[in-house]
């Protein structure tokens, strides 16, 4: 398991200037990326063991980091 963080500007580079400016355009799109940052550090911290999580709840913020970057990516691909 890998406990790099993943960052939108690192998966989705080519999108950068297109993040940036839905995020001052778009309400709902900048939400879902804060909530994405939310989350992927929460992961991130689990992964590291900076803050101890069940096992499940680790897999279940993983799940709703996929989600979020799934709808990040719909909005970015629309």
């Amino acid at each position: 398991m890998s406990n790099t963080p993943h960052e939108l500007l690192e998966e989705f580079p080519a999108e950068a200037l297109k993040i940036s400016a839905l995020k001052e355009a778009d309400a709902h799109f900048a939400r879902l990326v804060e909530e994405y940052h939310e989350v992927n550090r929460a992961v991130h911290r689990a992964e590291t063991r900076v803050e101890a999580v069940a096992p499940e709840r680790e897999t279940e913020l993983r799940k709703k980091r996929g989600a979020l970057k799934d709808q990040i990516w719909a909005r970015l691909s629309a």
